[in-house]
C-alpha cells in the first residue's frame, strides 16, 4: 500500500511532474531505438506503431514541461 511507503524529503507535486517528464522523454528515446529495430527487419506496421506511440509520449512531455513552468512561474510571484 502507498501509505506504507516513507515519505521521500523531495516528495511533492513538481517532483511528480519531473517524473513524468523524465519519463516521457526516456520512453521517446528508448522508441526511438525500437522503431529502428523494426525499420532493419523490415516491419513498418511496428515501425509506425512505436512511431504513435513516441509522438504521444512527446506530448506528454511537453504537457508536464508547460504545467512545471507554469508552476514555478506562479511560485515566483
Amino acid at each position: 500500500m502507498a501509505q506504507d511507503r516513507p515519505e521521500s524529503a523531495a516528495k511533492d507535486k513538481h517532483y511528480d511532474l519531473v517524473t513524468v517528464l523524465y519519463g516521457s522523454l526516456k520512453t521517446v528515446w528508448k522508441l526511438e531505438t525500437y522503431k529502428a529495430d523494426a525499420r532493419r527487419e523490415g516491419d513498418d506496421e511496428l515501425a509506425q506503431f512505436f512511431e504513435k506511440l513516441q509522438e504521444k509520449s512527446r506530448e506528454v512531455g511537453d504537457e508536464a514541461k508547460r504545467l512545471l513552468a507554469d508552476r514555478l512561474k506562479k511560485e515566483e510571484t
